[in-house]
Parts: structure tokens; sequence; C-alpha cells
């Protein structure tokens, strides 16, 4: 298993009430992914770029295609220029992979008033796995819980943290993206609001 796979499911595992959106978990995937292939020597932080190392065996598909989908030619990428392009969609390539591979099913809840389909884990190796890895406190995918508000209070303040300099400056682009994301958001209600008061003084 991998650290998004872990991410992933973990979030389905804890998922609140308003639960993750699907851009911030995008770019905590894609902030994952580059952590593993950091940890894999497939790619080094040199200054502000990361730059292709070597092709080291992967044998998870997904972080394979993430690999191989490196900028390899100078000037590279930044971390944050990763989260962005490859962030975009990832959570829906990572739960269709789930779902192919019977980690996760979709329920359909029903009642008098409305229907309702959920995505629901299975009881798996792999969702024993990302829990063990959660509750031990693993660093990275603390950090990454934390970061998504997964986990709130004294067990993320309790959770150590990350000690590669690599990994930390990934996830510091990553809460730069989802502070960008979050602004964009509030820009775009803005606008909708004001559209909608315009049109309430128009009479429309």
């Amino acid at each position: 298993m991998t650290t998004p796979r872990d991410l992933i499911i973990t979030a389905l595992e804890l998922a609140a009430e308003p639960a993750v959106e699907p851009g911030d978990l995008s770019l905590a995937l894609a902030a994952a992914e580059a952590v593993d292939l950091l940890a894999a020597g497939a790619v080094a932080l040199d200054g502000d770029r990361l730059v292709p190392g070597g092709h080291p065996e992967i044998a998870d598909p997904l972080l394979a295609e993430a690999a191989a989908s490196l900028v390899r030619t100078a000037p590279y990428e930044a971390p944050g220029d990763w989260l962005w392009r490859r962030g975009r969609g990832l959570a829906d390539v990572y739960l269709t992979a789930l779902a192919a591979e019977g980690q996760v099913v979709r329920e359909r809840h029903r009642n008098w008033l409305v229907r309702d389909t959920r995505t629901v884990l299975t009881d798996s190796r792999a969702r024993r796995r990302a829990a063990d890895r959660l509750a031990a406190d693993e660093p990275v995918l603390a950090a990454l819980t934390t970061t998504l508000g997964l986990r709130r209070g004294p067990a993320a303040d309790a959770a150590p943290g990350v000690s590669d300099p690599a990994a930390t400056r990934v996830l510091a682009a990553l809460d730069d993206a989802l502070a960008e994301l979050a602004s964009e958001r509030r820009r775009r209600s803005r606008r909708q609001a004001d559209a909608a008061a315009e049109n309430v003084r128009r009479g429309y």
C-alpha cells in the first residue's frame, strides 16, 4: 500500500460533516504521492524543484503513473506546481481504483424523503493497514489528515512532526495550495452572492 491509498481510505473512514472537499483531497493525494516518490528515490528536491531521480521499481500502478508524469526537463517543477497539475481530479481516480479492487462499494440508502448513495469501505487488509498506520501516529499520514481537518484536538496536537526536510517542503506547499483554493472558493461565493443580489434588485 501507499500513502495516498492510506490517505483516501482514512478520509473515507473518518469523513465527518462537512465532508472533505474533493479538490482539497485531490491536492493532498498529490502531496502524498510526492512524499512516497521522494522516499522511493524516484524524485529528489533540489532547492525548490522536484528533480526526477532513478527509475525504482514501483509496484502500485497509480504511484507508478505519478512517477511517469514527473517533469523531466529543466527547470523541472516546484512542489506547488506538481500539486495543482497532478492533483486535478485525483480523488476520483483513486476512488475508481479502490472500487475496481473491491475496496469500496456504493451503498444506497432510502427513506421517505430522500435517496442517498454513499461510498462505503469494505472490510479489507488495506483498511486495517491504514487504520493501524493512523493509530501509530505515522508522521506523514498524521500530518495529511490533520491538514484536511480529519483529525482535531489532542490527537492532532500530539502527532509527531515530519522530520524529512523534503517531505516537509511538500506539506508546506500543500498548506499554501489549500489556502489558495479556499480563497478562490470565497471569491466565487461572493460573486454568486453579488449576482443574486443584483438579480433581486432588477426584479428577477
